[in-house]
C-alpha cells in the first residue's frame, strides 16, 4: 500500500435509518476496509436490536470495531470514544486496512476531524455565573474577545456561555483552545473522503418506522426486559424507543401508543440529527 493510500479514511455519516451501515459494509468488502462505530448508542452491549447494531452476520462479513463493547452501566464520553477510534484507526493504518468510520453521532465525527480541547478544569463560580447571566452574552463576548463573538451565532446560547466560561477561567479563548486540538487531530495529514447519506426526510421516515416494526419483531422488548437495573439518567435509557417501550413493559401505556410514541421519537430525533449536521458539519456538503 502506498504512503499516500495507507494514511486514508473513509468517514461515512447520516441520520438514522439513511442506510449507513450498508454502504460502510460495500466498501469495507471492495476496499479491504475496516468499520469503526461512530454512534453513541451502539457501543452499548445489552441493545443490539434497539440501536440497529449491525447483526452477528454483518459483523462477521467484514471487520468491525467499537460496536457492543461497552457495559450499559458504565461512564462513556466523546473523549473515550476518541481515544478508542484513533487506536483503531492507526491500527488499520499500520496493517495496510482502510478504516471506515460510520455512525450518525455528530460529536463524535466533529471530535475526530478537530480533535478535543484539552481545557483545564472550569472555576465553578464563573460556570454558574455565565449560565445564568440574564444580559446579552453576545455583547459580552465581543467586547472580550471580537472574533470569538464573530464567529458565533449571537442566538447560540450554549456556545456562547462555553466562550465566556473558558475565557474568564483559562485567560485564553475557546478558538486557541480549539486551535491546538486541530494541530493534534489525527486526521490532520490524512486523505478524507466524506460520504454523507442525504436520503429524502420522507424516506427517511417511512424506512424509520418500518424499523420500529421489525426491531418489535427481532425481540426489542426482550432486550429491554433483560437490561439490568439502570438510573433513567444513563445514557442507554434514552435511546430511541427505549422510553417509550420500557412504558408499555411497566404497563403504563398499550402497546399500539409505545410504537406510536417510538415512531415519532424517531422523527423527531432524524429532524434534529439533519439540523445539526447542516448546521455544524457544513463542510461536508461542499
Amino acid at each position: 500500500m502506498s504512503p499516500t493510500k495507507a494514511k486514508s479514511v473513509l468517514l461515512i455519516a447520516g441520520p438514522t435509518a439513511s442506510g449507513k451501515s450498508a454502504v460502510a459494509i460495500d466498501k469495507a468488502r471492495d476496499q479491504d476496509g475496516v468499520v469503526i462505530n461512530a454512534d453513541s448508542m451502539q457501543v452499548y452491549r445489552e441493545l443490539r436490536v434497539i440501536t440497529a447494531r449491525p447483526n452477528v452476520e454483518d459483523e462477521a462479513s467484514v471487520p468491525h470495531r467499537l460496536f457492543g463493547h461497552i457495559y450499559a452501566a458504565a461512564e462513556y464520553s466523546t473523549a473515550a470514544w476518541l481515544a478508542e477510534a484513533e487506536r483503531e484507526i492507526s491500527e488499520c493504518w499500520e496493517r495496510g486496512k482502510l478504516p471506515i468510520v460510520c455512525g450518525g453521532t455528530g460529536l463524535y465525527f466533529m471530535a475526530l476531524e478537530m480533535g478535543l480541547a484539552k481545557l483545564p478544569p472550569i472555576d465553578p463560580e464563573i460556570r454558574e455565573k455565565w449560565r445564568n447571566f440574564q444580559g446579552n452574552l453576545h455583547v459580552e463576548l465581543q467586547q472580550r474577545h471580537p472574533p470569538s463573538a464573530e464567529s458565533l451565532n449571537p442566538a447560540d446560547r450554549q456556545r456562547l456561555v462555553r466562550s465566556l466560561e473558558v475565557l474568564e477561567s483559562t485567560g485564553k479563548p475557546l478558538i486557541e483552545w480549539q486551535k491546538k486540538a486541530n494541530e493534534s487531530s489525527i486526521l490532520q495529514d490524512a486523505n478524507i473522503t466524506r460520504i454523507f447519506m442525504d436520503v429524502p426526510r420522507d424516506e427517511l421516515y417511512a424506512r424509520a418506522e418500518r424499523r420500529i416494526d421489525q426491531m418489535l419483531a427481532q425481540g426489542a422488548l426482550d432486550e429491554i426486559r433483560a437490561l439490568p437495573p439502570l438510573d433513567l439518567a444513563q445514557p442507554l435509557m434514552k435511546a430511541i424507543g427505549v422510553p417509550e417501550l420500557l412504558a408499555y413493559i411497566k404497563n403504563e401505556i398499550t402497546l399500539e401508543v409505545a410504537t406510536t410514541k417510538a415512531k415519532t421519537a424517531t422523527r423527531h430525533y432524524i429532524k434534529r440529527q439533519l439540523t445539526w449536521w447542516r448546521g455544524q458539519g457544513k463542510h461536508w456538503f461542499t
